[in-house]
């Protein structure tokens, strides 16, 4: 009798295992966009940059940098206290991460070599033209390159961005950050 009764109770919990449950396997359910959200403080204008987290092989992490227009030295054009467009956005980014982004974690992977900017704002996006080869970059520089313009241009990062070096074409392409 003893065992019956712990069969009997026994029973129920094995049929929901074996049932699972009731519950149903199922595909992944696309739900959009990731989330965005503000990066600069309250109040305080910046250009986005990209660069290239430490802690993980070739994840990008966006900066906000603020700068003085004698930062820039190449006569970059300034609306509202910070710089404008694109060209001014890359020249910004081929200095590198400041020692506080170093001491965050954040690196580069482009050269660090003086390059000369030339960026062509169109429909079709933006181009940008760099005195250095671009096609041998590693994907993390690409994608450090093609953000940063596309940000620059608009919060929309679905811009396309053709990228032409000394050696070659990279794009058009989107940022995909």
């Amino acid at each position: 009798m003893r065992g019956g009764r712990a069969l009997g109770a026994l029973l129920p919990v094995l049929l929901l295992l074996a049932t699972g449950c009731g519950i149903r396997a199922t595909d992944v359910v696309e739900a959009g966009e990731p989330a965005t959200v503000e990066v600069a403080p309250a109040g305080q204008l910046g250009t986005l940059l990209y660069f290239v987290s430490s802690s993980s092989a070739s994840r990008l992490l966006p900066v906000v940098r603020t700068a003085d227009p004698e930062d820039y030295g190449n006569g970059e054009a300034w609306e509202n206290d910070r710089p404008a467009g694109a060209s001014a956005a890359i020249a910004l980014l081929f200095k590198g991460p400041s020692a506080a982004e170093k001491a965050a974690g954040l690196r580069t992977e482009l050269p660090g070599d003086r390059v000369k900017i030339g960026v062509e704002l169109s429909a079709q996006g933006v181009q940008v033209t760099l005195t250095l080869p671009v096609t041998r970059l590693s994907q993390a520089a690409r994608e450090q390159l093609i953000c940063t313009a596309a940000r620059a241009r608009t919060a929309d990062r679905t811009e396309a961005v053709t990228v032409t070096g000394t050696d070659g074409v990279i794009g058009p392409a989107h940022c995909s950050v």
